[in-house]
């Protein structure tokens, strides 16, 4: 006898439903999706491209390509996580038209995770710690475009070294450079 089986995504998913009506044509489900993620998908394009017209662009023909490709979304991830990997590539794509130039790793000497940890000892003050948000991405606009690009998928985008080696088709041992050169730089900016 063969065991009992689940068909259905692998992830619990809450915007199924939507997804399917979109997959069956509704155009009012479209745009809740789009209500859903704008936001954080401008977020990453922001953070990626650090120019806030392209990262609207990018934006824009991530859905399209996400809408217009919707019936290949198969439920084997979160549809945000689906769309997230879209507007991920397409930033990448778009930065590599610019002709994205990470830094050599024969130029200058390697970066070493050699900075100072900072304890929480400050109580909780909420308008300082927005203020110092704003340093740490005033600062992080400054950095490099390869030390920035690098360090967004990092830290905020949750790929690990060699996701990120191949999304820019770099090394992983370059990405894990880039990190750090640009870890260090940003720690030498805010102080």
């Amino acid at each position: 006898m063969e065991p009992n089986r689940t068909v259905g995504p692998t992830y619990p998913d809450r915007h199924a439903d939507l997804v399917k009506r979109c997959q069956a044509g509704e155009r009012r489900a479209q745009y809740d999706l789009y209500r859903q993620y704008a936001k954080a998908m401008y977020n990453v394009c922001l953070r990626i491209l650090n120019h806030e017209a392209e990262a609207e662009d990018v934006l824009q023909e991530a859905f399209l390509d996400a809408f217009n490709h919707i019936q290949s979304f198969r439920g084997q991830s979160t549809f945000g996580a689906w769309l997230k990997q879209i507007v991920v590539n397409r930033a990448i794509n778009h930065l590599r038209s610019r002709r994205l130039e990470l830094v050599d790793l024969d130029s200058g000497r390697f970066g070493e995770d050699d900075g100072p940890d900072y304890a929480d000892t400050e109580p909780y003050d909420e308008e300082g710690i927005q203020l110092e948000v704003e340093r740490v991405r005033r600062a992080m606009q400054q950095l490099p475009e390869g030390y920035r690009i690098v360090l967004s998928l990092y830290l905020f985008e949750g790929y690990d070294h060699e996701e990120i080696g191949n999304i820019l088709k770099i090394s992983e041992t370059t990405s894990r450079t880039q990190y750090l050169r640009a870890k260090k730089r940003l720690l030498e900016m805010l102080t």
